[in-house]
């Protein structure tokens, strides 16, 4: 959508729109490029096998995806969970359910079973399309969730039998399919994302959220696409910034992918998997720079092809943009969004000078302002709320089956990010904190409400609360604070510590790997207001007083 410029306001100027009445994201994305042999994935295992795939490829599998599930009644509308990582199945996944018209719900791989149980139940998914390790997960899960209808797996119908076997429904369909021919405002997905308080929301978005992503990849990545270009990332595709960052608009632009995600992110690994397959195009997390920072004269041990890279989630500081600028020879753009309304703000090295510590100015197409509580936009140097302007065809349609908390979430026309933040004279948007209490570990938004809620349901535990606390290489990590039932039962420094170690390893299996806190302090009580609930920030206050 971009068209370069010589300059900023040049580019601003010159940007229009191109939204059509009827758009479906899988003709889009795939489909329009199926004529030939373009290459569009390249698959690589984590045993190293690798299997590549063109866009007819994709086209027929997901044509054939497409007709299998409206043979098992899956028709427009009904969500469709992924629970699968990077990987040719996943996109055929997404694609074919953007076929029929469905809404893709993607999720997680190492989300525990609580945290699984909620997100169908709330979508009201029927179907789910996983692997060995999910069906394990979903296994005990499937009484207790009415909606669910198909489980479909990728290795196979599973021990127990009565999981539909993926091979043999792509089998016995045919690869010929005609996509519902959806409108551009018609729903497409629901990525879950989480707040202070409450459980997790889904925040369900459009087709047409693909186009609204276009600008804002197009920018960070130095006028993306270009001759020779090949993205990957290491941030799984449950998540908007694999799936929307990378992903899909790669393929809009007919550009292929490398499907790789690390189970555990290796940076000496992914420094020779850049290598290997010449990557040119890339989004690296703040945490995955930091850890590749980590790694001895990576200049001289391997040979890199990138032009571009993107980040996003944390502010960069000027040591990591010069350690990136010395080891890649480019600058890395700094990006800014979330999943409600994602990659608005950003950086572009080539085309304006790049601000340590700010995340960018607004990309062309969307309006980002600062404002006040009046929704009167600020002057520069003022701090307020970080907000976007509505219609805007990145922005969610709602959260699902929240009416009240779509409603917060806008103040007049304006969306607000939740985040504090002021424009300079130049127009670059500067973070300067939260107005929630969100935590940002390792590249993930965190929300206190989920792990608080999992805390609790430990027998030991009365209250709990979690926060955020400063971390060199995550930026944030968990802490928990913790009153106990009984305090009596765990006198001692020796059985403090296994109880803390106990409830970290419940919160693991019960939410996620990420979501853990990694810090536990045992206390007599919680910081309340008036009516009862918790101040986080005065126990941010003290983790940091405390070091």
């Amino acid at each position: 959508m971009l068209t370069r410029a010589g300059s900023y306001r040049a580019l601003c100027g010159g940007f229009r729109w191109q939204i059509p009445e009827r758009y479906n994201v899988a003709v889009d994305a795939c489909d329009k490029w199926a004529d030939g042999d373009r290459l569009a994935l390249i698959d690589l295992k984590t045993d190293g096998r690798e299997q590549r795939y063109s866009f007819r490829d994709l086209s027929r599998l997901s044509n054939r995806l497409a007709n299998a599930l409206e043979a098992h009644d899956v028709g427009e509308g009904e969500r469709v969970a992924i629970l699968l990582a990077q990987g040719a199945e996943t996109a055929i996944a997404h694609l074919a359910a953007y076929k029929i018209g469905a809404i893709a719900v993607p999720l997680f791989t190492l989300f525990g079973e609580e945290a699984l149980e909620y997100r169908l139940s709330d979508s009201g998914a029927a179907t789910v399309i996983t692997d060995q390790a999910g069906l394990e997960k979903l296994s005990p899960l499937r009484e207790r969730i009415p909606s669910l209808e198909n489980v479909i797996s990728i290795d196979g119908p599973g021990d127990d039998g009565d999981a539909l076997d993926w091979r043999m429904l792509l089998e016995r369909a045919s690869d010929s399919y005609l996509p519902v021919a959806t409108f551009a405002d018609d729903p497409a997905l629901i990525i879950y994302t989480s707040g202070t308080t409450g459980p997790p929301k889904g925040a369900l978005h459009a087709h047409r959220v693909l186009l609204g992503h276009l600008p804002g990849v197009e920018l960070p990545q130095n006028f993306f696409p270009q001759p020779g270009d090949l993205f990957w990332t290491p941030a799984d595709w449950a998540w908007i910034g694999g799936l929307l960052d990378v992903l899909l608009p790669a393929w809009h632009h007919g550009v292929p992918v490398l499907a790789h995600r690390f189970a555990k992110f290796d940076p000496e690994q992914a420094f020779r998997l850049l290598a290997d397959y010449q990557v040119r195009n890339s989004f690296l997390p703040p945490t995955a720079l930091k850890m590749l920072r980590q790694v001895d004269s990576p200049a001289t041990r391997w040979d890199f092809s990138l032009r571009s890279i993107g980040s996003g989630g944390e502010t960069l500081g000027t040591g990591l943009l010069d350690w990136a600028q010395e080891t890649f020879g480019i600058s890395v753009n700094e990006f800014y969004g979330q999943t409600e309304c994602n990659l608005v703000v950003a950086n572009c090295a080539e085309l304006m000078a790049v601000k340590p510590g700010s995340m960018g100015r607004p990309v062309p197409g969307h309006q980002v302002a600062v404002i006040d509580e009046a929704g009167d936009v600020l002057p520069p140097g003022d701090a307020g709320a970080v907000a976007v302007r509505r219609p805007d065809p990145v922005m969610f349609l709602e959260y699902w089956r929240n009416p009240e908390a779509t409603a917060a979430k806008f103040r007049g026309d304006w969306l607000l990010t939740g985040d504090m933040g002021a424009a300079d004279e130049d127009g670059y948007l500067h973070f300067v904190g939260r107005d929630d209490d969100v935590i940002t570990s390792g590249g993930y938004r965190i929300g206190p409400g989920e792990i608080e809620d999992c805390l609790l349901k430990h027998p030991a535990v009365a209250m709990a609360a979690a926060v955020g606390v400063p971390d060199p290489l995550r930026t944030e990590r968990v802490k928990a604070y913790i009153v106990l039932k009984r305090d009596d039962d765990f006198a001692g420094e020796a059985a403090r510590n296994a109880l803390a170690k106990e409830i970290q390893d419940y919160v693991k299996a019960k939410l996620a790997a990420h979501e853990y806190p990694r810090e536990v302090a045992f206390v007599d009580s919680l910081p309340m207001t008036a009516t009862g609930k918790i101040i986080r920030k005065a126990l941010r206050e003290e983790a940091a007083a405390s070091g």
